[in-house]
């Protein structure tokens, strides 16, 4: 009887095991990520995230569960003089973020001040940049697989100057091909593209771009105290699969890669947004309700990044300060626990479904 017994506990651990790790597996890899904004230590940024903070920051997000983050590896910061690479700060952020189990998104992103004239345009020779990514996924292939090329270059914001995605998808297709040749299984986003970015998402595949990047990563932005907001996000969300399937793409996932608001205590004039009147913190809350409970049933949106984690201090000097689902002393917000039971309810989804 004994021996009966061993022999099913073995036979159900080969048929039932492998069974039971990749649920765990699916139920780790749920859509929600944040744009966490942990690479920022600078003058401009308020020393945003110090070491302390960045172990107060990791320890809140993996309090509220998030599969990834989304962060830019900024070219400055890693190679501030033309052959010359610090890693530590990104060393520290990857080795914290990958201790406490969650995925990162990292945005190559920004020209270095020796490699061309502005901040938010191409170098003057792309293979500085490819040079720069080379470097960087070389040293990271093991920890991180979701590679994002720039970011919001449509927007004139971002990028400059705007020429119809043509300097962009030059630079694009030269870092793609150089992460595949150092690591195949790697992931390639486009730089995540505006709520306008149907239009340059077109000029990209016009221009026989689709070969060129693995993910279609957008920002449908809308305005929350719209009654049909969530409607316009489906709207958009629609156009760009269409788009994409008369391009023959119509297989990729889409991300969106950021989709918040403001979350402020009272709204007056001085914390307006650019679409108008700022969300109070309990407004906040209930649109993030809305599209983490809507956006992850659209068949091809894979994942679901709000933005931000956490509020900024006196750096955009308007509402899009107040984004955070934490304030910038790290107490939650509303948004922080209803974000949390977003997740709670997705999971419990899945086991229901696998049930």
């Amino acid at each position: 009887m004994r021996r009966f017994l061993i022999f099913l506990y073995i036979f159900l651990q080969v048929l039932v095991g492998p069974h039971l790790l990749n649920a765990k597996e699916k139920e780790k890899n749920t859509p929600f990520g944040v744009l966490a904004f942990l690479s920022w230590n600078h003058n401009w940024n308020n020393f945003k995230y110090s070491k302390k903070d960045l172990e107060e920051g990791v320890k809140l997000l993996k309090e509220l569960g998030v599969s990834f983050v989304r962060i830019d590896f900024y070219w400055q910061d890693i190679e501030p003089q033309k052959g010359k690479f610090d890693f530590d700060k990104y060393d520290y952020i990857t080795k914290l973020l990958c201790e406490n189990n969650i995925k990162i998104l990292a945005i190559l992103d920004y020209c270095a001040d020796w490699a061309g004239k502005f901040w938010n345009g191409p170098p003057e020779n792309l293979d500085n940049f490819v040079n720069f990514a080379k470097k960087v996924v070389k040293r990271y292939k093991n920890k991180i697989k979701y590679w994002e090329i720039w970011n919001e270059p449509d927007s004139s914001i971002y990028w400059q100057p705007q020429d119809e995605m043509k300097t962009y998808l030059k630079l694009l297709k030269k870092t793609y091909k150089a992460i595949k040749e150092i690591d195949p299984s790697a992931k390639v986003l486009l730089g995540g593209l505006t709520s306008g970015g149907y239009y340059a998402l077109k000029r990209i595949y016009e221009m026989d771009g689709k070969n060129y990047f693995d993910i279609v990563n957008i920002h449908p932005f809308v305005n929350p105290l719209r009654e049909d907001c969530v409607k316009e996000i489906k709207i958009l969300y629609k156009n760009i699969r269409k788009l994409m399937g008369k391009f023959g793409d119509e297989k990729k996932k889409i991300w969106f890669t950021e989709i918040g608001c403001p979350g402020v205590k009272k709204p007056f004039k001085k914390n307006m947004w650019w679409l108008g009147r700022s969300p109070t913190e309990s407004e906040q809350a209930e649109f993030l309700r809305k599209v983490f409970t809507e956006t992850p049933k659209l068949k091809f949106v894979d994942k679901v990044f709000w933005a931000f984690f956490r509020d900024c201090k006196e750096h955009f000097n308007s509402g899009v300060d107040f984004f955070g689902l934490v304030r910038w002393d790290f107490s939650k917000k509303i948004a922080f626990e209803v974000y949390r039971k977003c997740i709670l309810d997705w999971k419990r989804q899945k086991h229901k479904k696998a049930d």
